[in-house]
């Protein structure tokens, strides 16, 4: 309605009179008075879509999640609008999303590796078990040192005599300590006996004092005894078992480097083209690898072998020595000289009930 009375006003033709003054027309009024109505209204329009806004604004407040950022002047297209939420959230999604592919390559990496390994498992455990089937049915050959396996089959033979000596020394310390103990209680009766039978209370009493002196003695020999049993046991079960150990692994190395020689040898003659010259520089390598492994462990089995026969003479000589002087001592009777044999090989004996826990460790 206000563009058609505006537009009305700018077309009319508005007459001028012979003095210059525009004359009183009753459409002047109309117009005017039109126009008073339309500015009132705009105004109250106005006034009141204001205040809407100004309580909006007050009760609400600005969101600051839903902050824009225009790009454009003032009153550009809608496009231009690009809600900050939508970049908070596309960050987080990078983040995480990077963060998971981290995750999914490292573990790709690791499960590479096991693979991998796996995989150089498996080929050398068949080529070693393809070498020994080979060496067990007489079709392949094996790299021999006659003088390093004698030495071998040495050690191993003495190992299996002294663990019979060790099985015996055990044995006969078990029986002796038995032997020891009845000695200790057929004493004690005979005391006993002795203080209630008056009229054989000397003999009694004489037979009670040697039970006790045997007692005693067979208590130091146990010692010496024990020592040997200690000594033999270091021996057989610890210094010879890490000789053998390397031994195990020496002959686990020349298995390994006949396996990976025999492969060389039949790849050498077969065809030699590029595939296959590609794999005889792979065999080659490994070839190499595995004789370093051979004559590294050859060496320290050689080394063990002259050093634990060195030590089992040492170790040997003083205890046969002292086994047979805590023998000969005890059963001569000669109390003196079997605690001068304890003394000379700086053995001490624990005290009778050393071997029960205390009251405080049983609690």
């Amino acid at each position: 309605m206000t563009d058609s009375v505006m537009s009305k006003a700018a077309t009319m033709e508005i007459p001028i009179n012979s003095n210059g003054d525009t004359g009183a027309l009753a459409e002047d009024d109309s117009l005017e008075q039109a126009a008073k109505l339309q500015w009132s209204l705009d105004e109250k329009v106005g006034s009141s879509r204001g205040t809407r806004d100004l309580q909006q604004v007050m009760v609400s407040g600005p969101n600051l999640n839903e902050t824009s950022i225009v790009s454009g002047g003032y009153g550009g297209a809608a496009e231009g609008i690009i809600p900050t939420g939508s970049i908070k959230g596309s960050n987080m999604q990078h983040s995480t999303s990077s963060s998971s592919m981290t995750a999914e390559e490292a573990t790709r990496g690791v499960a590479v590796e096991k693979y991998e390994a796996v995989k150089k498992w498996g080929l050398n455990t068949y080529k070693c078990t393809k070498q020994m089937i080979s060496e067990r049915f007489g079709r392949g050959s094996r790299t021999v040192d006659l003088e390093l396996e004698a030495q071998i089959e040495v050690l191993r033979d003495t190992k299996r005599k002294y663990e019979n000596v060790l099985r015996l020394a055990k044995a006969l310390t078990n029986h002796f300590y038995n032997m020891v103990q009845t000695q200790h209680a057929l004493g004690d009766t005979f005391a006993d006996l002795s203080q209630k039978s008056p009229e054989l209370r000397d003999e009694f009493g004489y037979n009670a004092e040697t039970q006790k002196l045997l007692c005693k003695n067979g208590e130091t020999l146990l010692g010496a005894i024990n020592f040997f049993v200690s000594s033999i046991n270091t021996l057989v079960n610890k210094t010879m078992e890490d000789t053998l150990w390397t031994i195990r692994m020496y002959e686990n190395a020349r298995l390994e480097f006949d396996a990976y020689r025999s492969d060389l040898e039949e790849l050498s003659l077969g065809p030699r083209d590029a595939v296959t010259m590609a794999r005889i520089d792979a065999a080659q390598e490994q070839y190499q690898v595995h004789k370093e492994k051979y004559e590294r462990l050859r060496s320290d089995v050689i080394i063990k072998l002259k050093f634990l026969e060195e030590n089992k003479v040492k170790v040997m000589h003083k205890q046969l020595l002292l086994f047979h002087n805590a023998i000969s001592a005890y059963f001569a009777g000669n109390q003196q000289q079997l605690e001068q044999t304890l003394k000379q090989f700086n053995i001490k004996l624990r005290p009778p009930g050393a071997d029960k826990p205390s009251w405080l460790e049983e609690q």
